[in-house]
């Protein structure tokens, strides 16, 4: 199947296509390599659309976003079969499903948002309003991890505020982005929303689209190499920058745990989505007192998981989505072989289905903990002394999220505080939610997403004397 580009409230074909590849096997269809002239046309669109839009009052934008949440229900198993063929991930579980349910429920969430005009002065010296303004054409540029989720996440506050946007989806992962947005255009004005998508070995949609002087802001979510260039290429312009990057989060275990009562906890914290998750545990230190204890818990629970293709019914886990992370994965879990001592899987299956793999025994240095293998293989580091333990989480350039696991929750709020991170949860992890501003610290990112201070970072600020 042929899937198009939608510039200005029509599809438009492109003069050439890349196959998408399905992860279990056999090619999902072909998505169009879109051109410079077809984003400078995507930016125009989106441009002239913006003149108009973001004039409309506060409860018109209100209005189109919940036509869009309801488009997006209306269209979710469509868009979740799509998911599964290009990602990889099961249509159960926590796969596809469950992320257009996410989808939903984050866009009718920010659906209900809004910024209103805050008065900081009335009095007989005269009247001081802080007003929030759309910026313009918002550019995203989006992973491949999460294709629909994480285009609501840029596409809904990005309206709500009265901005328009130009879409770039990865080149994995195209076909559910490039269909969300044909159904959002069923009920938004022509240019309101644009989707363009490429393959960037011919050409660098992504680079061009950070360096547009059309574009006012880049919201990206990926890795932390491809944030920093964004960040370069966008100075010349000043443009305003999310940017939701990296992360190797640490899961800390305290000695006073159920190690059998937080096993499927830690299993999910740490392999979500096959561990392709930003926010996902990468990395676990468990007291001595309890790791031998924690360690077989999370290997007998991880042994229940089924693993196959993901349009199986009963498969839970799918493969990695592509090759070059498949690869990663497989050579930091060969150096961990070496360095520590395998629990569970470490042998990769067919294709690019990798079992879910710990590792015991290995400690801050080693390339599997020190790196973000954004995959399904966890290293379990043991400690003794609770403030090395700390110490070694926060030894990280990244810093997104972390965990506290204990039975004492008041302890584990205040150890929170210790760890650096934007997030960080007790007896759980990687728990986002709509209504909670999430960004990280250090290398993982500029600037939040989610709740009123997400939705801020599509405005400027104008303060009105009167």
């Amino acid at each position: 199947m042929i899937y198009h580009m939608t510039i200005n409230g029509r599809a438009r074909r492109a003069a050439s296509v890349f196959e998408v590849a399905n992860p279990a096997g056999g090619i999902v269809g072909e998505a169009p390599a879109a051109t410079l002239d077809d984003l400078n046309d995507a930016v125009e669109a989106a441009s002239d659309a913006f003149v108009s839009w973001s004039r409309r009052p506060d409860s018109e934008l209100r209005e189109a976003c919940e036509a869009v949440t309801q488009k997006i229900g209306e269209h979710a198993e469509e868009l979740a079969q799509i998911i599964t063929l290009e990602q990889g991930k099961p249509l159960n579980g926590l796969g596809s499903r469950w992320e257009m349910a996410g989808a939903e429920a984050w866009a009718a969430h920010t659906s209900g948002l809004s910024l209103p005009v805050k008065t900081l002065q009335d009095d007989n010296e005269g009247r001081v309003e802080l007003h929030r303004k759309p910026i313009g054409v918002a550019g995203s540029i989006t992973p491949w991890n999460f294709p629909v989720l994480i285009a609501v996440w840029h596409i809904l506050p990005a309206l709500r505020t009265g901005n328009t946007i130009v879409i770039k989806p990865s080149p994995y992962t195209p076909l559910a982005t490039l269909r969300l947005v044909e159904i959002m255009n069923e009920v938004l004005p022509a240019g309101v929303v644009n989707a363009i998508s490429g393959e960037d070995a011919t050409f660098n949609l992504g680079a061009a689209i950070s360096e547009h002087p059309g574009v006012r802001k880049i919201v990206f979510t990926g890795s932390c190499a491809t944030g920093e260039k964004i960040m370069a290429s966008a100075a010349t312009t000043m443009k305003r920058l999310t940017l939701e990057l990296g992360g190797n989060d640490a899961g800390v275990v305290l000695p006073d745990v159920d190690p059998a009562a937080i096993a499927e906890g830690l299993f999910w914290g740490a392999f979500i989505n096959n561990g392709q998750t930003c926010a996902a545990m990468k990395r676990l230190y468990v007291h001595e007192d309890v790791h031998d204890e924690v360690c077989a818990a999370l290997v007998d629970f991880a042994r229940t998981i089924p693993m196959g293709n993901g349009l199986d019914e009963n498969s839970v886990l799918g493969p990695v989505q592509n090759r070059a992370q498949f690869d990663k994965v497989k050579r930091l879990v060969d150096d961990a072989r070496q360095r520590g001592r395998v629990l569970l899987g470490g042998e990769p299956g067919n294709g690019l289905f990798f079992p879910p793999t710990i590792v015991a025994e290995l400690d801050n240095g080693d390339p599997l903990v020190d790196e973000e293998q954004f995959g399904p293989a966890l290293p379990v580091i043991r400690y003794r002394d609770l403030d090395e333990a700390i110490a070694a989480a926060n030894d990280s350039k990244n810093g997104l999220g972390g965990s506290v696991w204990t039975s004492d929750i008041e302890r584990g709020r205040a150890i929170a505080r210790d760890m650096q991170c934007g997030s960080v949860w007790v007896n759980k992890h990687g728990a986002i939610q709509p209504n909670a501003p999430f960004g990280g610290v250090k290398s993982s990112g500029l600037g939040v997403e989610f709740g009123e201070e997400g939705l801020a970072e599509y405005t400027d600020m104008q303060v009105v004397f009167s």
